[in-house]
This record gives C-alpha cells, structure tokens and sequence, in this order.
C-alpha cells in the first residue's frame, strides 16, 4: 500500500507545476480505501437522518451508542424508528458528529431535558456557550409555583369528582379554599384568629394603671382570647396533619414548626406554674409573636417574597459574606486609629464591629464617633463602602422577585381557566345527563339499520331501573335485527 503511494508522488509533482514526465511503465493501480464502516438510518416520527455507526459509537454510555438501539431497529425498512421529537434530535445527532451539545433556545426546556433523559445524555455535556442560558432556563422552569388540580379522568371528562376520601377532601379544601363554601369560610375564620391573636399579644403589653400593663390588668380577658386563638390553631394544625399525603413531611415543613412553636407557650403555661420556670416561660411567650407568620399561608404575597428569598440564598450569602468581611477590615483599623484617644470608645475590634455596622448599614446612632481625622477618614469609606456593598445584590433580588411574581399571575390565570373549562364541562355533562339512547315509537316496523332517537328521558328516583330498562331496550333492538336479518332473501 505505501509503495503504492511512493509510486504515484512523483506523477502528483509533475501535476502541480503543470508538466507530465515520460512514463517508461504502465501508471500503478490508485489505491483503494477499504471502507470498514456502515451508514446508518434514524427515522424519527417521519423524518430520517443518515449517519456512520462509528459515529454513534464514540458514545457508547448513550442510548444510541450501545446495543440498545437495537429494540428500535425495524428489519423491514432497516432503519432505527423512535417516536420523539425530530426537531430536538438533530441537536443530539450533531453531539455525536463533534461532541458539544449545544441547547435550542426557541424550544422548551423540559422537552429538552426529556429528549435527553431518553437518549441518555447527561445535562452535563451541554457546551458553554450555551450552558449559562440552559440552566437559567431550567432555573426559571422550576421557580414555576403552579398548584396542579388534583383531578382525576372521571373530572377530566366532565364528571364530578365523588369518590373522594374525607382525608383527601380535607387536604384539598386546606390547600384550595376557593374549592367550597365551607373551605372558604374556615380560611377566613382562621384568618380572623390570627389577627386576634397578633393584636392581643401587642396590646397586652400597653400599660393601663401606671406601669402596670393591661395583661395583668385584665388577665381573663386575655387568657379567654388566648384560649379560643389556641383552640383554633390546635383543631387547624390537628386537621392538616390527618389529612397531609406525607404526614413526616409536614411535620418537617417550617410553616407546621411555626404552628407548632405559636400554640406551645399556652400549653406549657397550663402545665407548669409560672414561678418555677419563670425565664423560660417569658421566652416562650415571646414566641407567640410567630403567629404572624402563619399569615403567609393566607397571603400569597409573603409566600413569593419568601420563595424569592429563597431563590437568592447565593445573592444573599454573598451581601452576607462581603459585609462581613467589610466590617472586620473597617473596624480592625478604626481601632487602631482611635485606641490611642482618651476616655474614646473604641476599647477592641469587637466593640467597633458596632460602629461599623451601625455606618456601613446608613443608620448612625451616633452612640460611637470617631474624634481623630484619620478615624473620621476611616468613618467616611466605611460608609461609602456600605452603600456600595448593599445595592450591589438589591437589583437581583428584586428582579427575581418581579420574574416570581409574573409567574404567579400566569399560573393564576392558567388555573382560573382550568376551573371555568372544568365547569363548563361538568355544567355540559349534567344536561346531557338526561338523554339517551331509547327505542323509537314505532316498534312494529323497525328497518334494518335504522338510527335510534335521542330523546328525554324522565327522571326516575330509581337508577337501578333506569339502566334495566335501556338493557331490555337494547336487547329489544338487537331481537328485531336479528328478525330483519333472517327475513332477507337468500343470495
């Protein structure tokens, strides 16, 4: 072969400088490409791709890669059929050509995913050019707060939904109080109640003769208010623990541990007298004022401030994290300024992480002041450096907050859509509830194939002969057919 080749360079010299040498014997054969590879066919819903098996062979961890593929081959057109999305698998078909996976912006994120949980390519081998924009993407999909109907296909055609357990009816009509009447006036009562409570815990505290506060002044009224608020929450958090899918769950969901923490004082204060744990109780009883947090199971405002909170943990690390380290620089060196200064506050670095805070976060009490030039220096870029470190995440949060809040409007329309679609087909369902099929009124003389009629049935209390009587009718029909049948004349 590589004499083969030798032989012809001096030809391809010759070619490239535009003469031809004499030949004194006949040119050698061309050589000849042994092709040890196959080409392959991928028909996917209608729309074939044709590639080498080498080619899918380079990822063998894959699904096309492997011998899986197999399963899908169809030996009469000899080619490999999947039923997926032709449009996302040229994406997949050319990370087998060069090996970056690049993401179709104008396609959905979750159709992407599952193209590739099927083929299995992991999300990983996305190519940077494409990966930033891939997991905001996937990041925006999944901040998505959609509250799914719990339907079931009896629903889903038109029909109410009745076989519902009582613990699943209770679990709906806490998690959709719009579901009922009674669901929405037990949200409102609970509601009601929380306000009571917050507002009894602040006024309690307001003095009524001299120093002594209305608490002590008017101890019945306030236990007995206490007492129904408890009451109420006891029943509410009792009653959503019976009827959770996954009681363990939401046991550990923070909104049930601050129902917890919110009723617990009052029964700690039933059991053990106030003088022998008096600090203790004192504390407890601070932890009343959480009550306030279990508004946000009623506002769906506090529910997307939280979730936007929760969706900048890493903006939020990072304020922390800067101004932190911020205020351990600004106050190391206020010290050191200012030690040297007489009857001066600045008595240790932990003591000036006060007079950092209080400049760096804009407040200035005015409790701690620098006297020396240096140290109003010092004081002037610890507050220059504050504004900075602080604004520099607000504007993340707050458009994450905006983009979580669209959301929600969109999901709220999606799902008020859903509800008027779903009663407009039970509202269908049950008027057409009363017909159905009976047989016409002239019985004697039914022709051969003849339709029935769609009348109005009048409504009977008893079901059971209702559905007897369409079986007679039906068998009725079935008799004259056969009748019909019998009477034609032989062929």
């Amino acid at each position: 072969m590589a004499a083969d080749v030798v032989a012809w360079l001096p030809f391809a010299r010759a070619a490239a400088i535009g003469w031809v040498p004499l030949a004194t014997s006949p040119m050698p054969p061309p050589p000849e490409s042994s092709k040890t590879d196959e080409r392959v066919t991928i028909n996917v819903s209608g729309r074939r791709f044709e590639t080498w098996r080498n080619t899918l062979a380079r990822f063998p961890e894959t699904l096309l890669g492997s011998d899986e593929k197999d399963y899908f081959y169809d030996a009469e057109t000899k080619e490999y059929f999947f039923d997926r999305d032709p449009d996302l698998f040229r994406h997949l078909l050319n990370y087998y050509r060069n090996g970056k996976l690049h993401y179709p912006r104008g396609e959905c994120v979750s159709s992407f995913e599952d193209e590739l949980e099927f083929f299995g390519i992991s999300e990983d081998v996305v190519h940077d050019c494409c990966w930033e924009d891939f997991r905001e993407r996937k990041k925006e999909c999944m901040e998505r707060i959609f509250e799914p109907d719990k339907l079931d296909d009896a629903s889903q055609n038109g029909d109410e939904v009745t076989d519902h357990s009582i613990r699943e009816k209770l679990w709906t009509a806490f998690q959709n109080p719009q579901s009922s009447k009674v669901a929405s006036v037990f949200y409102y009562i609970t509601g009601l109640f929380i306000a009571i409570s917050v507002i009894s815990t602040v006024v309690e505290t307001l003095p009524c003769k001299g120093k002594t506060s209305c608490g002590e002044v008017h101890k019945t009224v306030f236990f007995s208010l206490e007492a129904a608020c408890v009451v109420v929450f006891t029943v509410e958090y009792v009653a959503r623990l019976y009827s959770a899918p996954d009681r363990v769950k939401f046991a550990r969901d923070l909104l049930s541990i601050i129902d917890v923490v919110a009723i617990l004082p009052f029964y700690v204060g039933l059991i053990v007298p106030n003088n022998s744990i008096s600090g203790a109780f004192v504390t407890l009883r601070v932890f009343r004022i959480f009550r306030i947090f279990k508004f946000s199971r009623h506002s769906r405002g506090l529910r997307i401030l939280g979730y936007t909170l929760k969706s900048c943990a890493s903006e939020l690390g990072f304020l922390l994290f800067s101004l932190s380290m911020a205020v351990i620089i600004f106050a190391t060196v206020m010290y050191y300024v200012e030690k040297g200064e007489v009857d001066t506050k600045f008595i240790s670095i932990p003591a000036s992480f006060w007079y950092t805070i209080v400049t760096m976060t804009t407040l200035g009490y005015g409790d701690m002041v620098p006297t020396t030039v240096p140290g109003k220096i010092v004081g002037s870029l610890c507050s220059l450096s504050g504004v900075l470190v602080i604004a520099l995440p607000v504007p993340v949060i707050v458009s994450n907050f905006s983009r979580i809040y669209l959301q929600n409007q969109r999901a709220d329309k999606r799902k008020a859509h859903k509800v008027s679609t779903r009663k407009a087909r039970v509202s269908i369902s049950k008027t057409m509830a009363g017909t159905a099929l009976v047989s016409p009124p002239d019985k004697k003389n039914v022709p051969l194939g003849a339709g029935l009629e769609l009348t109005q049935i009048p409504s009977k209390d008893n079901e059971s002969s209702y559905l007897e009587e369409q079986h007679h009718h039906l068998l009725h029909c079935l008799e004259k057919a056969t009748v019909s049948l019998s009477e034609l004349p032989e062929l």
